[in-house]
């Protein structure tokens, strides 16, 4: 006799973890005495740094000339770039997507993203599944 059973794996639940974002966040924020922080209607906590000076009307096509720095909330850096690198806006996770048209040319910005704006429940080299990303970003050129 053979018995089939199932095991129901944990189904993801995008409002539970985006509540268990936002906690981290804000105890995030908190704890580093970060000021000036603002959220989107989509969920994005930035911090303009420098705003820069254009008037770019920016698009999913958009090349973007960008400095960054990529961290966990741990502070362990998991991406950086000192030098520059052109990057089509289209292309970058979605809480780039968010952030970068709130700055101009010269302008840099601190994207804290939940992890449904970053990479959701996919591990991405050292970057954990659900993971909130703390960015440094300085757009040198659109």
């Amino acid at each position: 006799m053979v018995i089939i059973t199932s095991c129901k794996k944990d189904e993801y639940d995008q409002a539970k973890q985006l509540a268990t974002d936002e906690k981290l966040i804000n105890e995030f924020v908190a704890a580093n005495k970060i000021e000036n922080v603002k959220r989107t209607d989509d969920g994005l906590y930035y911090v303009i740094i420098e705003p820069g000076t254009g008037s770019v009307v920016y698009n999913a096509n958009t090349a973007v000339n960008v400095k960054y720095s990529g961290r966990l909330l741990n502070g362990a850096v998991f991406d950086s770039n000192t030098t520059g690198t052109t990057l089509t806006l289209g292309g970058l996770i979605y809480g780039w997507q968010l952030g970068i048209p709130l700055i101009q040319k010269g302008g840099k910005i601190r994207l804290l993203i939940p992890s449904y704006l970053g990479y959701g429940q996919n591990a991405i080299g050292s970057i954990p599944a659900n993971s909130v990303l703390d960015f440094d970003v300085e757009l040198v050129a659109e």
